[in-house]
């Protein structure tokens, strides 16, 4: 595994984005709307949360 362990399920439905733990299917689960996950998405590609 890559990631080190720390793995991530998107879903993308007509409400909106979802995302939660892959290996806690039944935790808790963050929303976003279209809009919010195109700027975190965007945000991502431009290095906006790399560390320093």
């Amino acid at each position: 595994n890559g990631a080190g362990g720390m793995c991530v399920e998107v879903a993308v439905a007509d409400e909106g984005v979802f995302v939660r733990d892959s290996k806690n299917p039944s935790g808790p689960i963050l929303a976003f709307t279209g809009g919010e996950w195109e700027a975190f998405l965007a945000g991502a590609r431009d290095g906006e949360f790399d560390r320093a």
